[in-house]
């Protein structure tokens, strides 16, 4: 039996929680909120912030485990580093786990070592937005350094523009900094990535669906990439020089990019699991990869099991609605009766309000499929949204 620290206890941490007591572990858990849903399913509760550097250090010198990680979630990589660090543990440096959640600092890494990636601006006031505008082309894209979900995000067609959207995306960012850069057109994929002893392992490629402009939130994933073979092996090659740049030596890494006019380029890239279900639910369903037991052995300083043994195709279809307050869903039990559908959930419930989608956290549910290729499954998913009524009242 290990000794296993879980940063964070919320939804997005329960499958690690649940993976880590199914493989005989001995779980720890910290989080802020003394709620969180993931405390019962762990064997000791820490009331801690994950993103208290000095916090999570001492809940980790108290709890004294074998090994410390996190699912889905970003800034607490760097409550990770330094825990990890101190404690002599596998882990990424603080160094890396800067790079890897400050786009400021990641994206002028990738121009260091010339991974491909969009040109850009850092912007810190109204003022030096506006030194700016001379060299500015449009359109080009307004985002936070600091956040994720989606959350600051702001396409910008025109100078007219540019001052409500940097209103916009600078509320959403922690440290006040967001950065202006190229929009970069074409399809978009995540690549799910495992490093082992410094060598990056790309485990699938995934197409991504978004709302579009302004805001590009998620509405679907799937996998494996229906992309031309000779572009998957691209991004791949990108995505492994990507992390490498940044200094991942060990662990999983989501990476995001755009295949461009000009080929494959950067947009951004974190040092741990991809969420959305992407790593939890749709890579094990295409690949046989169980990439939570991979990421939990790695951070115990054992050797995962990353070898495929399916080649299947898998997707993610998350629901939309009306604005407003739901009444009623319905034909939920009739969708899951689709043949493929493998798990159908929602975020929102009877009495909650639905807005438009501007984040992940606007979204209210989804349903995922498993077929033989990535095209049935999203059929699937489209097959079982359509039995669903969320009525707004």
């Amino acid at each position: 039996m290990k000794r296993l620290l879980i940063i964070g206890a919320s939804i997005l941490q329960l499958p690690a929680i649940k993976k880590a007591k199914e493989l005989g572990h001995y779980v720890a858990v910290a989080d802020f909120n003394p709620n969180a849903l993931g405390i019962p399913y762990a064997d000791e509760f820490y009331n801690a912030s994950t993103i208290d550097i000095e916090g999570i250090c001492k809940v980790a010198e108290e709890f004294k485990p074998d090994g410390i990680m996190t699912l889905a979630t970003d800034m607490p990589m760097r409550s990770i580093a330094a825990a990890t660090s101190r404690l002599g543990l596998p882990g990424i440096s603080m160094d890396t786990a800067i790079k890897s959640t400050d786009k400021g600092e990641m994206i002028k890494t990738f121009k260091e070592h010339g991974v491909e990636s969009p040109w850009f601006y850092i912007v810190d006031s109204v003022a030096s937005l506006t030194a700016l505008l001379p060299a500015l082309t449009y359109p080009c894209i307004l985002k936070p350094t600091d956040n994720a979900g989606s959350r600051g995000v702001m396409l910008v067609k025109s100078v007219d523009e540019l001052i409500t959207a940097y209103q916009y995306s600078v509320s959403q960012s922690r440290g006040g900094l967001v950065i202006l850069e190229e929009y970069m057109t074409g399809p978009e994929v995540s690549v799910e990535v495992m490093v082992v002893d410094g060598e990056p392992h790309v485990l699938q490629v995934t197409d991504k669906l978004t709302t579009g402009a302004p805001y590009f939130v998620e509405m679907g994933h799937n996998q494996p990439s229906m992309l031309p073979a000779e572009d998957v092996e691209k991004i791949k090659d990108l995505a492994c020089r990507a992390v490498k740049s940044v200094g991942i030596n060990c662990g999983p890494s989501h990476v995001e990019i755009k295949l461009t006019p000009d080929g494959p380029k950067m947009v951004e890239l974190g040092a741990r699991m991809g969420g959305d279900c992407i790593t939890t639910h749709l890579v094990p369903l295409s690949t046989g990869v169980d990439m939570i037991k991979a990421t939990i052995d790695v951070a115990l300083g054992l050797t995962p099991s990353i070898v495929p043994t399916l080649q299947k195709g898998s997707a993610i279809r998350f629901f939309d609605a009306p604005n407003g307050i739901i009444a009623a869903i319905e034909g939920a039990e009739e969708a899951k009766s689709v043949a493929g559908v493998q798990e159908i959930s929602f975020t929102k419930n009877v009495g909650d309000e639905v807005a438009e989608i501007h984040s992940s956290l606007d979204r209210c549910g989804f349903v995922i499929a498993q077929c033989d290729t990535a095209t049935e499954a999203i059929e699937v998913c489209e097959k079982a949204k359509e039995k669903i009524q969320i009525t707004i009242g």
